[in-house]
């Protein structure tokens, strides 16, 4: 199981990291992503890496201010988001998923098979 935490209200230009703990995933798991959705629309993939390294892809969207890592020793993957907008206003989602097949971790929500709950984020003055 996912846990994401770290959401909330920021005000526009603001920033917020978000956590998301994966020591409850037992299946085996070769990626790791971050997306965000809003209610009718589809799940907008926004980050990723695969588990054997610690380079991570971004959408163009959010290249330049989203930063993603990971702390190993303590399960948890990261989101840093700098200079938010409204616009970034959305339900934001870490999943993990099987891909082995791919030497980079591929920006889709279909290739990702578990998912956290969901953390709420708001950016409003």
């Amino acid at each position: 199981q996912l846990v994401e935490t770290g959401g909330g209200l920021v005000q526009p230009g603001g920033a917020l990291r978000l956590s998301c703990a994966v020591a409850g995933v037992t299946a085996d798991y070769h990626s790791i992503g971050w997306f965000r959705q809003v209610p009718g629309d589809l799940r907008d993939p926004l980050a990723c890496l695969k588990t054997r390294d610690n380079s991570p892809r971004y959408a163009i969207s959010v290249t330049g201010r989203f930063t993603m890592s990971r702390d190993n020793a303590k399960n948890l993957v990261y989101l840093q988001m700098n200079n938010l907008q409204p616009e970034d206003a959305s339900t934001y989602y870490c999943a993990v998923g099987p891909d082995h097949v791919h030497k980079q971790c591929i920006l889709n929500a279909s290739k990702y098979n578990f998912w956290g709950q969901g953390t709420q984020v708001n950016v409003s003055s």
